[in-house]
């Protein structure tokens, strides 16, 4: 995956990534019992009783300088309350991990490792509070951070979360996550220039 511009927003960029893999890997093990009361309160209570969870993802980066999408694929991993993992394992392997207030970036094939403290980068910090309160099906917190948005029904539904604060707003426009009941089908970041990323969800069979 390709982060650009400074480093502020390259990590900004990796944070919202994190949080759209965690949100896609916990409704993986959501059950649906009621498609009558389908809405954003039983979507936020689905993610909150996730301990756990693993996916496959494959990820198209549409940049307005490319005439062609740049692919990459890999694993994700969520492990409760705090630790988000994105592994891209083509077309080289990179790892981003977020783990209580520390974001690590790490590249073995460049051999570069670096990790911020998300107290220095408030932008960067209350993206991690959105996931956290995301996680734990917190919506008045996640709507502190976000304007949050849900279309649809239980069988073909879109949520969309667009930035509240200003500084969130330089660095994208809108993320969407669409799904079929409990399961997620894409998640598509919507950067403020205009270049967007579509992520597929890949469930293993069990």
């Amino acid at each position: 995956m390709i982060f650009g511009g400074s480093p502020p927003a390259r990590c900004a960029r990796a944070a919202l990534w994190l949080f759209a893999a965690a949100c896609a890997s916990a409704a993986v093990a959501a059950e649906s019992s009621d498609p009558a009361a389908w809405d954003v309160q039983r979507l936020m209570r689905e993610l909150a009783q996730v301990k756990t969870a693993n996916a496959r993802f494959l990820e198209r980066r549409h940049l307005g300088i490319l005439t062609a999408p740049l692919e990459s694929s890999g694993t994700l991993v969520y492990i409760a309350p705090d630790r988000l993992e994105k592994h891209t394992l083509r077309p080289r392997p990179e790892s981003l991990v977020l783990e209580r207030n520390e974001l690590t970036v790490e590249s073995k094939e460049r051999n570069q490792r670096r990790t911020l403290v998300l107290q220095d980068y408030p932008v960067i910090w209350a993206f991690v509070e959105s996931i956290r309160a995301t996680l734990a099906g917190d919506l008045p917190a996640l709507s502190r951070f976000y304007q949050v948005g849900l279309d649809g029904g239980e069988r073909q539904w879109r949520l969309s979360l667009i930035p509240s604060d200003p500084r969130m707003q330089d660095v994208v426009s809108e993320i969407r996550i669409s799904g079929d009941r409990s399961w997620i089908n894409a998640i598509e970041m919507i950067e403020t220039g205009g270049d967007r990323s579509v992520m597929t969800i890949i469930r293993d069979a069990p």
